[in-house]
């Protein structure tokens, strides 16, 4: 186990709450505590894990955030929830990077093992390289979304980084990552070969003007995911003043409270991760405000999931069947969930082995890309997915 790796909650942070008659967050939580010790965490559907890492980061003091976000996360109200979360506390950083990430990536594993959803509070985004690789002993393909204003391909024989992280995950073994969706990058911040690069290998691209103009088109993306990459250099530099990487543009503050229930509400997600507090900023607090309701809309998601497909029988869905003359006559099948109204679509697949049903992957999309098809046109997330299984 674990415990050995990780420091309590200060108790500064939980004095205040009444553990018995106490309605805030913080007084019901099963919390690794200086007194009490580790909590049962596994008879929990959430845990919270601080990491106090900040030696990939170029953006500030980072390594001291979880803390501060806990002071804000603990004094909200948990909504109607049926379900226990537990903080474990926060995780020592290792004498080497290299030490912190593998200590992530264990006990991620471990948390996943358990069917629990593990909450990562960064530290830099490069943290989210250890979080992959806790899947590995899953023996799956992994699809990551990350909310980031750039892609953070970087050199990869450079150290692992905030700025590289995204190399170290295509090109390090084992080869794992089937997916990855970045969602609200900025145009300017990235090179042309890293765009081409991504476009080659059919990730999913949604520039932060598409994704604002429509903010649902990242909800198929998220349901898609099993682990989400929030930075909050996504974030316009007014609403995150505190991270050092945020500009001139970006999310507004709603708009990444949406986005964090839209991962909490998909059965697949497995894991979050948000990273880029400079907790050495005058507006930390701030920011550290806006982290804690992102994080509460994510439970607030997780707590409202439906059980959708795949873990649904495909008969009790509304099937939908369209022909398109694209280069030849081929018919397209979607499905409707009764239960939530979301959408998938079949795609044909013939090398992977995860996500299938036969020799078809059920790829979630929406009522556009449905709309699409009955206008003739084959979806590009059915394009994506197709090439990417061949």
């Amino acid at each position: 186990m674990f415990q050995e790796w990780l420091s309590p909650v200060p108790s500064s942070l939980l004095e205040k709450y009444n553990r018995e008659e106490g309605q805030e967050i913080g007084a019901g939580l099963y919390v690794h505590d200086e007194i009490a010790g580790f909590p049962d965490w596994e008879s929990c559907k959430i845990a919270i894990l601080g990491v106090c890492e900040g030696r990939g980061s170029s953006s500030g003091l980072v390594e001291n955030s979880p803390d501060l976000i806990r002071k804000k996360f603990y004094d909200l109200f948990p909504g109607d929830w049926r379900m226990g979360v537990a903080d474990l506390g926060n995780l020592y950083a290792g004498e080497r990077l290299q030490d912190t990430q593998i200590a992530l990536r264990d006990i991620l594993a471990q948390v996943l093992s358990r069917q629990i959803v593990l909450i990562v509070l960064g530290g830099s985004q490069d943290l989210t390289y250890g979080m992959y690789r806790g899947y590995d002993k899953l023996e799956q393909t992994v699809n990551i979304a990350a909310i980031d204003s750039r892609f953070d391909l970087g050199r990869h024989d450079l150290s692992l980084s905030e700025e590289n992280y995204v190399s170290h995950i295509i090109l390090n073994k084992p080869y794992n990552l089937f997916n990855f969706s970045a969602i609200g990058y900025q145009t300017y911040y990235i090179r042309q070969e890293e765009r081409d690069l991504m476009e080659r290998m059919n990730f999913d691209l949604v520039r932060l003007g598409e994704i604002r103009a429509d903010l649902k088109l990242a909800e198929p993306l998220m349901r898609d995911a099993d682990l989400v990459s929030i930075d909050l250099a996504a974030m316009k530099r007014s609403g995150a003043s505190a991270s050092q990487r945020s500009g001139p543009n970006g999310f507004l503050e709603e708009e990444i409270c949406m986005l964090s229930r839209y991962a909490g509400i998909s059965d697949k997600v497995s894991s979050l991760g948000i990273f880029g507090l400079d907790s050495g900023h005058p507006n930390a607090e701030h920011t550290a405000d806006l982290v804690a309701q992102a994080l509460w809309y994510f439970l607030e998601g997780v707590d409202s999931r439906k059980g959708d497909y795949p873990f649904a029988s495909k008969k009790e869905y509304l099937r939908f069947s369209v022909l398109i003359n694209e280069g030849g006559e081929q018919e397209l099948i979607f499905y409707k969930s009764p239960l939530s109204g979301r959408w998938w679509m079949e795609v044909p697949m013939r090398n992977r082995n995860i996500g299938m049903v036969g020799n078809i992957a059920m790829v979630p999309c929406s009522d556009y890309d449905y709309e699409r098809a009955c206008q003739n046109e084959i979806p590009d997330r059915w394009w994506k997915a197709y090439h990417k299984g061949m």
